[in-house]
């Protein structure tokens, strides 16, 4: 472990965090569809009330079928604090079982059946390398109050970090009432690690000619000045599936649907969001498909597979990609293979733990305190 410049934290580089977590055994990767189900079957009889299994709405079919709950990361952890379920079977990816472990009981125990679903978006912004920046940009307005906010979608390191300076978590749905809490207790906001959801986020409350970015990759993307002179530090990092989205998305799909609405989730591009009819998170997207009316067209600017959901649940509703497959696959998420669900309920069942995600107790305090504060806004 390594120990932080600006912080009292000792972590690591995720690369090495997670470097025990296992690899699918040979014998459980040719399964078939029919094969893999029956098992999976017999596994959770077997387990019964000692495991509960989350779904990431970005899941594919093959998971989501076997989840007991599906929704977003946060949603799904809460579920799983509530639950009475000795193990936690999270089909998501490595940030999102961080968090479950974190807000579930110390005898709760928290398992990521593939080691390879680590979010690209949340490693943009590790902490060891955010500890580094935030020495040059406090430096850089040595007299203001800088508060980080980190979006949901990062590691529990990081969220520890945000907490012991000040800062706090937030979600896409809640990250505008988050920084009015910042702005409430200090004078600049930085946001890690989505630019565009802090972009979208900045125009929202007005504050578009007030935003610095911070690119911890290029020295000449780090501007002192340009941190000093402005209220909002926007960390460079995106997600890989929604910067894909472009306007043209948008023009295309209405030229060839002209009675569809587009709905995109924040992570977008803020020309992406404009250009669209709504924005809003996974739970906003999939409430706008279910109390649409039967007929409405609606295309939709998120992952594929929760496009592919929401069409089969609502067949009365016309749902549409917004642009192709390979536009929207989240190549973290795919990670989650059913045949290693298999793998990991029946090692389960034999009474074999595989793949337990658990936060380090002092790491843990702190990014419940960051979470805490998300809840008071």
């Amino acid at each position: 472990m390594v120990k932080m410049e600006t912080s009292e934290l000792e972590t690591d580089l995720s690369l090495f965090k997670y470097d025990h977590l296992e690899q699918l055994p040979p014998r459980y990767r040719e399964l078939d569809e029919a094969e893999r189900t029956e098992r999976i079957e017999t596994a959770l009889e077997e387990l019964g009330d000692d495991v509960v299994i989350l779904g990431h709405n970005y899941q594919r079919r093959e998971i989501v079928e076997h989840a007991d709950f599906v929704g977003d990361s946060y949603q799904l952890s809460k579920e799983a604090a509530n639950a009475e379920a000795e193990y936690v079977i999270f089909g998501g990816v490595t940030f999102m079982a961080e968090s479950a472990d974190i807000i579930t009981d110390d005898d709760q125990t928290v398992i990521l059946p593939s080691m390879e679903a680590s979010c690209p978006m949340a490693g943009m912004a590790e902490a060891l390398q955010v500890d580094a920046a935030w020495a040059e940009i406090t430096a850089a307005a040595p007299d203001a109050e800088i508060i980080p906010i980190t979006y949901m979608n990062s590691y529990a390191d990081l969220k520890a970090f945000c907490a012991e300076q000040g800062g706090l978590v937030c979600t896409s749905s809640n990250a505008h009432r988050a920084f009015e809490w910042a702005f409430e207790r200090g004078d600049k906001v930085l946001f890690l690690p989505d630019k565009h959801l802090g972009e979208n986020t900045a125009h929202r409350l007005g504050m578009d000619d007030r935003i610095a970015t911070w690119d911890p990759w290029d020295p000449d993307g780090k501007d002192p000045e340009a941190v000093a002179e402005s209220d909002i530090i926007l960390w460079d990092g995106y997600c890989q599936v929604h910067e894909r989205f472009r306007v043209d998305h948008v023009k295309a799909v209405r030229e060839e649907n002209p009675d569809a609405k587009v709905i995109v989730h924040p992570e977008c591009r803020r020309e992406v969001v404009e250009a669209a009819d709504r924005a809003g998170s996974t739970a906003d997207i999939c409430r706008t498909v279910e109390e649409a009316a039967p007929g409405e067209t609606w295309a939709i600017g998120t992952e594929i597979h929760l496009t592919e959901h929401l069409a089969r649940w609502h067949p009365e509703v016309n749902v549409l990609p917004l642009c192709g497959d390979a536009c929207m696959d989240c190549n973290a998420m795919r990670q989650i293979d059913p045949n290693y669900l298999t793998w990991v309920l029946e090692e389960l069942a034999a009474g074999r733990e595989r793949n337990v995600i658990e936060v380090a107790p002092g790491e843990k305090e702190l990014a419940k305190v960051a979470l805490e504060r998300m809840l008071e806004v």
